[in-house]
């Protein structure tokens, strides 16, 4: 019997788009013979539905002609607790049951997504799922967590300020003189729980970072300020695993078309007549593979990317983005993308390892993690209001919290 395999996608961060992309890269990928991928789309309405012309990436271009053909649905549970989708309302001859779920593979980028809300779902309904749990999710999504932990461990970061943007309206100047002075220019200016690029520039001078700061808050309340590397080569590494075992993909250096990399440097690239890089996902994206380092070189960002995986607790396929100051020839440890675009496929089929021997991995590792947590335990077996008497009446010996 095939494993059916919810794919959630879509969602309603500003990389929606880009999570449809990756989502049907991901399930024509998949082993038909042992997998059955059912598509689940998150519209920017936050309604949730699935249907077969989901698959079809041309039936996007009109967006409510694709919805009429699609079920708006539910996810809950059975009375044996298992995952099922219903549909939102009763459907012909009262029926509400369309199939039941054996493990969710999330195709979400950015917020709501990525960052442990959907996981954290997920837990709520005993679904098991691929990818990074909800601690890890929601660290690898927040740029100033996932430093902090980085640096902590010992890993090598650039310098950087952060602060909420109510404290950038309230203390403007105290916030630009510590940047000045900590920093100096140039510096990059982020979101600190974006991905793709998004909302990210850099800034020379005062001027520039007022108006940086002013656009990276247009996305997020928190904001990073980081030291710039100047003579910079972007190299990104890929790591699949969990915190037993891990291995890294090929690395590749990632060519932008101006000092950072932009979102249509990333998804607007190197596409072909057929669609362009929109329909191509990260794989379009200028880069070399494999990146022009030496073997040693090599060597220290692959094991750099697995000890920043493992660091943060991760599962199944990220992608992990590093600087290289060519002055100095240090490396750092940029930010992790626990759902990659395109899942980094590209990075592991030089390796010999095909999309849909990559996806088929990162399945398997949802499962071993659910047989792991089955010999966990959750709840205790007790019945705290049993151990009172007269609780409904407020009696003095059932008083909730009461330190007597």
């Amino acid at each position: 019997m095939k494993i059916k395999v919810g794919v959630f996608f879509g969602g309603v961060s500003v990389e929606h788009e880009v999570s449809v992309i990756s989502a049907l890269q991901a399930i024509n990928a998949m082993d038909s013979d042992r997998y059955e991928p059912i598509p689940i789309y998150i519209g920017k309405n936050k309604n949730w539905y699935t249907g077969e012309a989901l698959l079809e990436i041309e039936n996007y271009k009109s967006m409510n002609d694709l919805l009429k053909q699609c079920e708006r649905i539910t996810i809950t549970t059975d009375d044996q607790g298992r995952p099922v989708i219903n549909r939102h309302t009763t459907g012909m001859f009262g029926k509400k049951l369309i199939t039941g779920i054996d493990v969710a593979f999330p195709v979400i980028h950015g917020t709501f997504g990525e960052d442990g809300i959907l996981q954290g779902f997920f837990e709520l309904h005993g679904i098991p799922y691929v990818g990074c749990d909800v601690f890890s999710s929601a660290v690898g999504m927040d740029k100033v967590m996932m430093k902090q932990i980085l640096r902590d461990s010992g890993l090598p970061i650039l310098d950087y300020v952060w602060f909420y943007s109510s404290k950038w309206l309230n203390e403007q100047e105290a916030l630009i003189a510590k940047i000045e002075a900590e920093l100096n220019y140039p510096v990059i200016i982020k979101p600190a729980n974006l991905g793709s690029s998004v909302g990210i520039s850099k800034a020379t001078n005062r001027e520039e970072l007022e108006e940086a700061v002013e656009l990276a808050m247009e996305f997020a309340n928190k904001i990073v300020a980081e030291k710039m590397v100047t003579s910079l080569q972007e190299v990104n590494c890929s790591v699949l695993g969990d915190y037993e075992e891990a291995e890294s993909s090929i690395c590749e250096e990632v060519l932008s078309s101006k000092d950072i990399l932009t979102y249509q440097d990333k998804y607007q690239s190197g596409g072909s007549s057929k669609g362009g890089g929109a329909s191509k996902g990260m794989e379009s994206t200028n880069r070399k593979i494999p990146a022009a380092l030496s073997d040693e070189k090599t060597a220290q960002v692959q094991a750099l990317a697995k000890e920043t995986f493992q660091t943060l607790g991760c599962s199944g396929v990220s992608r992990i983005d590093f600087l290289i100051d060519k002055t100095t020839d240090r490396v750092y440890v940029n930010e992790i993308n626990t759902i990659p675009g395109s899942l980094s496929f590209y990075l592991w089929e030089p390796t010999g390892k095909s999309f849909k021997e990559l996806t088929s991995d990162m399945i398997q590792l949802a499962l071993k993690r659910e047989r792991e947590r089955e010999s966990l335990t959750f709840s205790v077996e007790s019945n705290l209001f049993a151990l009172h008497s007269g609780g409904a009446k407020g009696g003095s010996k059932s008083k909730i919290g009461s330190n007597q």
